[in-house]
């Protein structure tokens, strides 16, 4: 079984927003932050699995604050969960001042899974969890592999 580290396909993205990036009320469009969200994602997983992904879900998409026309966005993702073929991927965003100061206005938990050519699952890679933080954040993963699991099962 193949393992890989949760540092090994951590991912930042950076952008200034632009008046193109606002919504009516003068803030960042959330519709822009959440593609920009799954992008950031798709790479982690991608980097993960060494495969191309397909998104599955959104657990969870916390807006805490706004962002402004020229504020500078700083995405973070890295994985946090794997199944089989699944990876759930936590996506922190911030405001970055000039000062290089960070103030945190989203956190997103994206689920996606691992995919051959033909459109099919694939195993992922297991991970090493290293540090304290790293398997909190698994077993938080866990639990919400579970959920997902059963919401599916009720489903059908």
């Amino acid at each position: 079984m193949e393992y890989k580290r949760i540092s090994d396909s951590k991912t930042e993205q950076v952008h200034i927003l632009m008046q193109k990036d606002i919504n009516g009320y003068q803030r960042l469009f959330g519709g822009r932050l959440m593609e920009w969200i799954d992008i950031v994602a798709a790479v982690v997983a991608r980097r993960h699995s060494g495969c191309e992904v397909t998104t599955v879900s959104v657990d969870s998409l916390q807006f805490k604050a706004p962002a402004y026309v020229n504020d500078t966005l700083a995405m973070s993702g890295k994985i946090t969960h794997v199944g089989t073929s699944s990876m759930e991927v936590r996506v922190d965003t911030y405001v970055e001042r000039l000062s290089g100061k960070r103030e945190h206005i989203n956190t997103a938990y994206v689920v996606l899974v691992a995919i051959d050519k033909e459109g099919k699952p694939v195993a992922v890679p297991q991970v090493l969890l290293k540090t304290d933080e790293e398997r909190e954040e698994w077993e938080r993963g866990k639990k919400s592999y579970q959920l997902r699991k059963e919401r599916k099962r009720e489903q059908y």
